[in-house]
Formats: C-alpha cells, sequence, structure tokens
C-alpha cells in the first residue's frame, strides 16, 4: 500500500479527515524551508504537497507565485527539491510528500530522469496542473508505471460530461478546486462544495479540497464535508511576511487542529 493509501485509511478508520499543508520548495532559502518542512508533521500535517519553483506559474495568485521568485533567487533548482525529500526522509518514512507544479521543469529535465529521481527521493505523488488527461501519455502514465500516484485537479467547472475524463488513470486523492481562478483569490464556500465534493466521490477516490481555505475555522468547515482540506497561500504568506520557521509551524498547527476537530 502506497504511503498515500496508507494514510487515508488510517485517518478513514479514526474517522477524520486529511490536513494536507502546501509549501513552496526553497521558500525562503533551502535551510529555512527544510526546517519547515521537516516540523510539518509535528505540527499536525498528513500530506505534504510541494512546490517545484517555476518562473510561470499561471494558476498560482500572487502569494505563490512571490513563493516561486523567492525560491528561485534562492538558488532553488527542481534537483534541489528532490534533494529536500531525500533530506526529509532520513528523519521521516511514513508522511507522503506529493510534488506540485507545472510541466515544463519536469520535461526540461527529462521525464525518466525525473520520475527516477523523484521514486528513489522518495516522493509519494505528483500534481501537474497544465497537464489535462488527453495527455497522460507524456507523464501520467509513465508515472504511475514506476509507483507514483498521478493526482488529477477536478474544478467547479468540471461537468458530469468531463468528469469521467478527468478521473481516468487519477490516483492518490482527487483534488477538488473549491473556487474559480488562481490560488489565494476568494474564500471557499463549504456549502457549495458540499455537492461537488459528493459527486467526485463517486468516482471512488479520496477528495481533498484547496484553494480558499485561509483560517482554522475555514479548514474545519471543509474537513467536514471532504476528505480533506488543503491551505497553501495563507502558510506561504506567513513565510514571505518574514515569520520564523517555529512561528511558521506554530500556525500550521492551528490549522490542523480545527481539521481534526472536524
Amino acid at each position: 500500500m502506497s504511503r498515500i493509501a496508507a494514510t487515508f485509511k488510517t485517518l478513514s478508520d479514526e474517522g477524520r479527515s486529511a490536513f494536507v499543508s502546501f509549501v513552496m520548495a526553497g521558500d525562503p532559502g533551502y535551510d529555512a524551508c527544510l526546517e519547515i518542512v521537516n516540523g510539518l508533521p509535528g505540527a499536525g500535517v498528513d500530506i505534504i504537497e510541494l512546490g517545484m519553483p517555476f518562473t510561470d506559474p499561471m494558476a498560482d495568485g500572487p502569494a505563490i507565485q512571490l513563493a516561486g521568485q523567492r525560491a528561485l533567487a534562492a538558488g532553488m533548482t527542481l534537483k534541489k527539491t528532490l534533494q529536500m525529500v531525500r533530506d526529509f526522509r532520513v528523519g521521516n518514512d511514513t508522511t507522503p510528500i506529493v510534488l506540485m507544479g507545472y510541466y515544463n521543469p519536469i520535461y526540461s529535465m527529462g521525464v525518466d530522469a525525473f520520475l527516477a529521481e523523484a521514486k528513489d527521493a522518495g516522493v509519494d505523488g505528483l500534481i501537474v496542473v497544465d497537464l489535462p488527461p488527453e495527455e497522460d501519455e507524456e507523464l501520467c502514465l509513465p508515472a504511475q508505471a514506476v509507483g507514483l500516484d498521478f493526482i488529477r485537479l477536478a474544478t467547479p467547472t468540471t461537468d458530469d460530461a468531463r468528469l469521467p475524463k478527468v478521473l481516468s488513470n487519477t490516483s492518490g486523492f482527487v483534488y477538488y478546486v473549491s473556487i474559480t481562478g488562481i490560488t489565494g483569490s476568494a474564500e471557499a464556500n463549504a456549502a457549495k462544495v458540499a455537492p461537488e465534493v459528493a459527486r467526485i466521490r463517486t468516482g471512488g477516490l479520496p477528495v481533498c479540497v484547496g484553494f480558499g481555505i485561509k483560517t482554522p475555522q475555514a479548514a474545519a468547515e471543509m474537513a467536514a464535508i471532504a476528505d480533506g482540506a488543503v491551505v497553501g497561500s495563507a502558510i506561504v504568506d506567513r513565510i514571505g511576511r518574514g515569520d520564523a520557521p517555529a512561528d511558521v509551524l506554530a500556525f500550521v498547527r492551528t490549522l490542523a487542529e480545527g481539521v481534526h476537530s472536524a
């Protein structure tokens, strides 16, 4: 059983939803970021999404765009992102790590080389936001062939005709984007999201909701109607304003408490 599947099974057995946190690899620098990533499980994070810095993050709002810029300015690369996963695995072999980002850096590195290194480093899954299901042969199917989950995004515009295609070849969980637009641009509404989560769950995979979740209360409300809640921009904002890793992790802990109270 994969780390992702094992995590959702454990949480389901305990009657809890997953708390998924996002941070940008290398933001604000390698050492500070690794300190935060190493501390996330202890702060209550069940699954870590680690952003792959990219120069043109089209789906991301200002907070995550700036995080990517800070990381790149600090010298972060895709190879160093994979090294960060290796460094994390020295002390943690159970918490799933999902790399999230765009296809261009992976393509530039070479798909086969990237997948081999990612698997060796201890990566569990990929979210690549600019590869639709029609391009599954590019990365999705090769990733699954080496044992990495390929996690797909569903959105408010994913209708019943499109949903089966989105769910095809998806594994690990489905990431439901709760709002239209970019990350951090609006607040999610659990009442509106609940019917969509129920519809997507018919595909048989856990559904985690992200985009627009900024507070412990919002995280709790979303966790109550989904299998997991994802918080990114609110955490990245704390890093961007210069909070120390310990203060970032203290904030993450409040979000985790909200999710796990649901």
